[in-house]
C-alpha cells in the first residue's frame, strides 16, 4: 500500500505516518497497489467470502475487518483491534413514519450502536490497527495519539487508546463549551488528557494539524487516511445487508469534515471494481444551513464552481458544524468517479435548516428510531430531496444515524423547554414539547397513608390518562 496526494500526485511509502503532502500540502488517500490481482476472484466468489465470514467467531474477522483485503491487507491479525464495532443494523421506518414522509421507503443505519455510540469507530478501529502494527513492526516508544473533536472522535480516540494501551497514549482537544456534556464524559472516563480551546472545531483542528507538522504525534482525525478507510466498512455492511443488491436505493449522509461520504463513495466503488454489486447506489450529502461549505460548492453552475470555507454558526448536528472540511479534496474526487459511472444523479448534497434538524429528530424518536441530531439531518435532507423531485417514493432511503441520540439528548430538552439561544435560530412547537406532569404534590404524599396515597395517586392517573374502569 501506498499514500497517494490528491494534489500533486506524489506517492509516499506506509513504513511512517503521513496526514498532508509534504510537497504541496494536499490530503492523502491510500491506495493499495495489489487491488488489480482482487479482480482475478469473482463477485460471486467475494460476496460468498464476505457473507461467510459474517458467522465467524475470529475477532480479527468479526468487525469491519472481515472485509480485510478491500481495506488494510497490510494489518497482520495479530495487530487488529476489535471492541465490538461494525455490523450494526439497519432498520426500515416504522409505517407511521414512511406514511408522514409521503409514502417514501426508508430506513436508518443505527451507527449509534458502534462501541463508543459513533460511526468513529469504524475508522478508529483501523487507524489504530496500523498503528499498532507500526509500533511493534518499528519497535516505536511511546506514541501519542492525538485529535481534535466535537465528541464523537475523541470518545472513539480514548475509547480505543485506552483499549490498546500500552506505548500509546491519548489526547483530545476540543472547543471549550461546544461539546454536550454527555460525548465530554467519553474521554474523560477513557483517561485522556482532554484539552479545551476557545473556538469551534475548525480552531482545534489548526491545533492538531500545527502539532502533527511540527511533533512526533499520532493524528487521529480524518486527515489520517487509515481512518478513511476503516469507514469505508459502512458501505461494504449497507451492501451486504441487501444481499449486494443497491438498485433503487439512496444513502444519506452528513458531510460534517466530509471524511464519512468520502469512505462511503469509496467503498462502493471499490466493491462496484470487483463486480461485486453491479449498480451503485445514489449518494446524498446533506449539511445544516449553519455550516454548509460543501453544498455551496456544488449549489454552483458546473465549470465555475470555487470551494470556500465559511464561518459556522452554533447548530443541533454539532458534530458537523465545521466550516472548512478536511476531507472536501475526498469528496470532489470520488464525486467525479462516482458520476462518471452512474450519472450526474448519482451525487447530490442537499441544504437543511436547523428547524429542519431537531424537528426531523424529534420526528425519528417519536416513531420508535434511535436518531441522534446527525440522523435528524439526513431525514430533514431526505423530505428537503423529496420536495426538490430528486428521488422517487419506490426508492428505498437509507439514513445514517451517526450517533446514539443519548449524546445529544441536551438539545432535545432545549427544545421542550424552548431554552434555545437565539443564534440557533430555532423557534421550537410547543405541540412537540413533552415534559414530565406531576400527578399528586409531595406534600400530599407526607400527610396522607400508604393506602389513601396510593389511591390518590392512581385516581390523578386514571383523571390525567382518561382510563375507564373494568
Amino acid at each position: 500500500m501506498e499514500y497517494f496526494c490528491l494534489g500533486c500526485g506524489a506517492v509516499y511509502g506506509i513504513d511512517e505516518l503521513h496526514y498532508t503532502c509534504p510537497k504541496c500540502g494536499d490530503v492523502f488517500l491510500l491506495r493499495d497497489n495489489g487491488f488489480d490481482d482482487l479482480k482475478q476472484t469473482s463477485g460471486q466468489t467475494w460476496r460468498e467470502i464476505f457473507d461467510a465470514r459474517m458467522c465467524s467467531k475470529d475477532s480479527a474477522l468479526r468487525g469491519i475487518f472481515r472485509f480485510y483485503e478491500l481495506m488494510a491487507p497490510v494489518v497482520d491479525p495479530e495487530d487488529i483491534v476489535y471492541l465490538g464495532e461494525g455490523q450494526t443494523p439497519i432498520i426500515e421506518a416504522s409505517p407511521m413514519l414512511q406514511e408522514r414522509m409521503g409514502g417514501q421507503r426508508l430506513a436508518f443505519k443505527n451507527d449509534g450502536q458502534n462501541p463508543s455510540a459513533s460511526f468513529k469507530d469504524r475508522g478508529m478501529a483501523c487507524a489504530f490497527s496500523f498503528l499498532k502494527s507500526l509500533i511493534r513492526s518499528q519497535d516505536l516508544d511511546e506514541v501519542l495519539a492525538v485529535c481534535a473533536s466535537t465528541g464523537d472522535t475523541s470518545a472513539a480516540a480514548a475509547l480505543y487508546a485506552a483499549y490498546v494501551g500500552g506505548r500509546i497514549k491519548s489526547a483530545v482537544i476540543l472547543p471549550q463549551g461546544k461539546v454536550t456534556p454527555q460525548q465530554l464524559a467519553q474521554p474523560l472516563g477513557s483517561g485522556a488528557e482532554v484539552l479545551e480551546v476557545p473556538g469551534v472545531f475548525d480552531d482545534c483542528m489548526k491545533v492538531v494539524e500545527y502539532l502533527a507538522d511540527n511533533y512526533q504525534v499520532a493524528l487521529l482525525n480524518s486527515k489520517n487516511a487509515w481512518r478513511i478507510l476503516g469507514q469505508e466498512s459502512y458501505a461494504f455492511e449497507v451492501a451486504q445487508w441487501y444481499d449486494w443488491d443497491l438498485s433503487g436505493k439512496c444513502i444519506f449522509v452528513p458531510i460534517g469534515n466530509a471524511g464519512n461520504i468520502t469512505a462511503i463513495m469509496s467503498g462502493f466503488l471499490k466493491l462496484h471494481e470487483l463486480g461485486a454489486i453491479e449498480s451503485l447506489p445514489r449518494v446524498f450529502g446533506v449539511q445544516s444551513h449553519h455550516a454548509d461549505p460543501v453544498y455551496r460548492y456544488y449549489d454552483q453552475p458546473a465549470g465555475s464552481r470555487k470551494f470556500e470555507a465559511v464561518t459556522v454558526t452554533p447548530s443541533v448536528a454539532q458534530a458537523a458544524m465545521i466550516g472548512n472540511p478536511v476531507s472536501f479534496p475526498r469528496v470532489k474526487y470520488f464525486a467525479e468517479k462516482y458520476q462518471a459511472i452512474a450519472g450526474d444523479d448519482a451525487f447530490n448534497v442537499v441544504q437543511v435548516t436547523e428547524q429542519d434538524v431537531v424537528e426531523a429528530m424529534l420526528t425519528a424518536n417519536n416513531h420508535g428510531h434511535i436518531s441522534c441530531t446527525q440522523g435528524g439531518e439526513c431525514l430533514a435532507g431526505l423530505a428537503k430531496a423529496r420536495e426538490a423531485g430528486l428521488i422517487k417514493s419506490e426508492e428505498l432511503a437509507i439514513l445514517d444515524a451517526t450517533a446514539h441520540m443519548l449524546k445529544f439528548i441536551g438539545f432535545q430538552e432545549m427544545y421542550f423547554e424552548n431554552t434555545f439561544p437565539p443564534e440557533y435560530g430555532i423557534t421550537p412547537k410547543p405541540e412537540l414539547a413533552n415534559r414530565p406532569s406531576l400527578v399528586i404534590e409531595p406534600a400530599e404524599k407526607d400527610r396522607l397513608s400508604a393506602e389513601d396515597y396510593t389511591a390518590n395517586a392512581a385516581q390523578a392517573v386514571v383523571e390525567k390518562l382518561g382510563l375507564k374502569a373494568r
